[in-house]
């Protein structure tokens, strides 16, 4: 009879064949005895200054390679990445959490163990809230079945799920019970058919149809027959903001971000005035929407999404988003209209302007320029996000943010994940005084990998969305000497920044230092913002009264 696997020898093994290569974590003594298997096996671990950036770093290189995972340790270490892990749930990405517990016996025999905050099912209790699969590893005879019942669920919904593993299972010997592969569930060939029907019918009718593209169309990995359906029906394409660089964006059929006002003038008035508007894996929630000010006319949208696809007044159930984009491709007429007159980039003219303050509008036009096809924009939240709407990154899955969620503090981390998970994609990280004061530490594991992004710091001295919508001195943050931070956290190129020279011959010393990370500490006047940002601030305004 061959060797059984041990519990976390074949955890390991199953990460590293759905192409996980890297655990991110904080180590702690419930999880030492798994981060002794971490070491024996094909996979690196990258420690990171806390557990809270260990996830957002796992939901950076998830985002980019597909899955991603961290391990830490019971209730401290757990509970610290709830939030990350949270954000990942609303956007989709499927991080897998590895958290230690008390072993088995300790749980049965002593009731006050350290980390514990009540009854210890309560961890799994909070986690099972915000992923689509937990287990807990506390049988030898189910665990291996329930590592695979958990990792097909994480790819299948394409979510993070939670994998507990008490302290004294680790070496244990787990049972492979014989289990029928798990197969994705495929569509009611039916309702498939009829959903077709009914969208190439308003097709053949239609003058100006177009496509909005959202986060799922990127999650389910149907990018490449996005393109080719955009290609074969020569549609017009817009993305949602949580779907930006679902294409890449200097696709010739590429609009810009259809966010209703908050978004690309031109992508909206081209989007409002289709008579068919085709809108695949979009999300509906009110920043895609543009808080509210989305105007579209509902009798005219095809609506798929994952399991179901809406038209009119009918709902196709047991569709996928992927059976639904591969037929409608297939069946689609091919047309050799002219694709849409797209605006130009702006001109940026003279930069930089000798003794001119940098700006927002300034900043942004000079990094459209700068981007080439090997870089990765990540973006916090705040004006990093709003303005890096107006960016246009080269390639697919060239912009990463946390654009529904909103937490602050993710842009660090989640570069530290992408550019381990895509080496040869230099990220460039735009965040914000406020955010970089939360998680900005990860700089310190950057530099300690010799990673080498570009990090372009938005200092306006405190949080600007909240002063636009209500000003107070709670907006106001400590002034930090941001361009030191190589003193203390490692090798650290950093450079501060007032005004365009400064601006400028701070990029181009970034982009020849290829050995360290570079920091931009670029002042900026508390009222300046990005246009996305002042008409997004103005609406909320409008909408809720202080």
């Amino acid at each position: 009879m061959p060797d059984q696997p041990t519990i976390a020898r074949y955890l390991l093994q199953r990460l590293h064949s759905m192409g996980v290569r890297h655990i991110f974590g904080v180590p702690g003594d419930y999880i030492l005895g798994f981060y002794d298997e971490i070491v024996k096996s094909p996979l690196d671990h990258v420690g990171t200054t806390r557990e809270d950036t260990a996830a957002f770093a796992a939901d950076g290189y998830a985002r980019c390679s597909g899955i991603g995972a961290l391990a830490v340790t019971y209730g401290v270490g757990a509970l610290s990445v709830v939030n990350p892990v949270a954000g990942a749930y609303a956007e989709s990405s499927p991080v897998v959490v590895i958290s230690g517990a008390p072993g088995t016996q300790e749980q049965l025999q002593n009731p006050m163990m350290h980390h514990r905050f009540g009854p210890y099912h309560f961890q799994r209790e909070i986690f099972r809230r915000i992923t689509c699969a937990i287990a807990v590893l506390d049988d030898p005879y189910t665990a291996l079945r329930d590592i695979d019942r958990t990792l097909y669920a994480a790819q299948h919904h394409s979510a993070p799920v939670y994998i507990e593993l008490p302290r004294d299972m680790p070496r244990r010997e787990g049972f492979v019970i014989p289990q029928q592969e798990g197969q994705l569930s495929g569509s009611d060939q039916a309702n498939l058919e009829e959903a077709l029907e009914e969208t190439l019918g308003l097709f053949e009718q239609a003058r100006s149809p177009v496509v909005v593209a959202g986060v799922e169309t990127h999650r389910r990995g149907m990018q490449d027959e996005l393109v080719k359906l955009v290609t074969r029906a020569r549609f017009p394409i817009a993305a949602t903001l949580t779907g930006k660089s679902v294409v890449g964006e200097r696709h010739p059929a590429y609009l810009g971000i259809y966010e209703g006002a908050l978004g690309s003038p031109f992508a909206r008035d081209y989007v409002e005035n289709a008579d068919f508007i085709l809108m695949l894996g979009v999300n509906l929630n009110d920043v895609d929407l543009g808080i509210d000010t989305a105007r579209l006319e509902p009798s005219y949208i095809v609506r798929a999404a994952e399991n179901q696809i809406f038209i009119h007044h009918h709902r196709y159930t047991q569709v996928t988003l992927a059976d639904f984009i591969r037929r409608l491709t297939a069946l689609i007429p091919e047309r050799s209209t002219h694709w849409p007159e797209v605006p130009a980039f702006p001109e940026l003219g003279d930069f930089p302007l000798v003794s001119n303050a940098i700006t927002v509008k300034r900043l942004v036009a000079r990094l459209n320029h700068f981007l080439t096809p090997d870089m990765t924009v990540v973006a916090d939240t705040g004006d990093c996000l709003f303005a890096a709407s107006e960016l246009r990154v080269h390639e697919r899955t060239a912009f990463l943010a946390s654009a529904f969620y909103t937490t602050m503090g993710f842009a660090v981390p989640a570069a530290l994940g992408a550019q381990i998970a895509c080496p040869d994609r230099r990220p460039v990280i735009l965040v914000g005084d406020g955010a970089f004061q939360m998680t900005g530490t990860e700089v310190s594991t950057i530099a300690r990998h010799r990673l080498n992004p570009i990090i372009i710091l938005f200092n306006n001295r405190g949080y600007s969305t909240e002063r636009f919508i209500l000003e107070g001195p709670f907006n106001d943050i400590a002034d930090w000497r941001f361009e030191k931070f190589g003193e203390v956290f490692g090798p650290l190129h950093g450079h501060d920044v007032h005004n365009e020279e400064e601006f400028e011959a701070a990029l181009q010393s970034a982009i020849k230092e290829t050995s360290m990370p570079s920091l931009l500490n670029v002042h900026l006047q508390p009222d300046d913002t990005s246009p996305a940002m002042r008409r997004l601030a103005e609406s909320l305004h409008k909408r809720v009264s202080y």
